[in-house]
């Protein structure tokens, strides 16, 4: 009956077939809900991504910046082992009192500095060779050593951390039985 009063009043009232009025089902209304939820669940995914990433971004800038950072200390420290040498050298040769205690206080500072940049003086002399530390610049026969083993270092290396700064050069023990 309510149905035949509707109808009635639209064929006795043309303005109101031109205005359509549609009631959104439950069911639409279901659909639209769940595309908005998972749209939204896509957004949120995203922005944890972009953040994950971002911060991925920051560390490897700051891993990088640390990298520049430790190639350009063990660049500057190893323009000082040459100096370091030849204070070494200097003192190895110089008989004068005077400037022998010069040069001890100098090589003193300058192997506290080292010290204080963790870098260590490798001890080779004694030991066998090994090649990842030192390089053979000569051989020396002898009957007193064992094969391979360093039996003078002519040029110290040195060890910053794990890194090697500067491999020593050594002479290395060929044996000879006498």
């Amino acid at each position: 009956m309510e149905t035949e009063k509707a109808a009635a009043a639209l064929e006795s009232d043309p303005s109101l077939d031109a205005v359509a009025f549609e009631t959104p089902q439950l069911e639409d209304l279901s659909g639209e809900l769940a595309a908005a939820n998972a749209l939204a669940a896509e957004r949120l995914s995203e922005l944890a991504y972009a953040r994950a990433e971002i911060e991925n971004v920051r560390k490897r800038a700051v891993r990088a910046a640390d990298e520049r950072l430790g190639h350009g200390r063990r660049a500057l420290i190893a323009k000082f082992l040459p100096v370091l040498d030849n204070l070494q050298r200097a003192l190895a040769y110089d008989d004068s009192d005077g400037l022998r205690g010069g040069l001890n206080a100098t090589l003193r500072g300058f192997e506290g500095i080292l010290a204080g940049e963790s870098i260590v003086a490798l001890e080779t002399v004694g030991k066998p060779f090994d090649p990842h530390v030192a390089e053979a610049i000569a051989t020396r026969e002898t009957t007193e050593h064992d094969d391979d083993v360093v039996i003078e270092e002519v040029q110290r290396g040195y060890r910053m951390g794990d890194d090697l700064l500067r491999p020593a050069m050594v002479v290395v023990a060929k044996r000879t039985d006498a």
